[in-house]
């Protein structure tokens, strides 16, 4: 059951680059009862096989996206779309549309009274009627390759993928407010738990330190 607020909340668009620990902070809020829709998943969705945004992508890239098991090859295609930058923009010309449509409806859903949070990789245009409170998760850029290397991911993947992303400044300056995550869980945690009573009022449902 989601946490209900007394008095109104604005949305969350939370957000942060590659690495940063965006979705941790998203799994912490939907633990305490965060109406949370996760844009990277939507993105999956819009291309399932026999949607109109999975025939475009095929169009755009080509069947050799296409794994054996009919799923789209998400490696093939980052390889292709992060060392091409006009060709991750028709790509995203394709998906974002679809996914704002997609994140509308599901937000349609949300309990009213609900904490409404859109966990999306890039900042751009929110599935919300009123303006959003947009916070970022953010570490050093340092810290981010050493995570995604722990990810499986090489250094040339990395840097192909931080740098079709805002830079860290840049990502600072879109913030209404940042959980810095360059240290431990532990900290995090106490952070988001500071953030969720600021917006909420209310302590965490489950408090900041389990």
């Amino acid at each position: 059951m989601g946490v209900v607020v007394a008095h109104a909340v604005r949305p969350i668009v939370l957000t942060g680059g590659i690495g940063s620990g965006k979705s941790r902070v998203a799994s912490v809020f939907h633990e305490w009862g965060a109406y949370v829709v996760d844009a990277d998943q939507l993105a999956r969705d819009v291309v399932e096989p026999g949607t109109k945004g999975r025939a475009a992508v095929e169009n755009l890239l080509g069947p050799k996206v296409v794994a054996a098991d009919g799923s789209l090859d998400r490696a093939a295609m980052a390889d292709l779309v992060f060392t091409d930058p006009a060709l991750l923009a028709e790509l995203e010309g394709i998906i974002h549309p679809l996914v704002h449509e997609a994140g509308q409806r599901r937000f349609a859903h949300a309990p009213v009274g609900s904490v409404r949070v859109y966990e999306v990789p890039l900042p751009g245009r929110s599935p919300f009627d009123e303006t959003p409170l947009v916070v970022v998760v953010d570490a050093p850029d340092d810290v981010r390759r050493q995570r995604l290397l722990g990810r499986g991911l090489s250094a040339d993947q990395i840097a192909a993928r931080m740098s079709s992303q805002p830079s860290r400044a840049e990502w600072l300056a879109l913030a209404d407010e940042v959980i810095d995550n360059s240290g431990s869980e532990a900290e995090l945690l106490a952070l988001a738990g500071t953030l969720w009573r600021q917006i909420t009022g209310q302590d965490p449902p489950v408090g900041p330190e389990s």
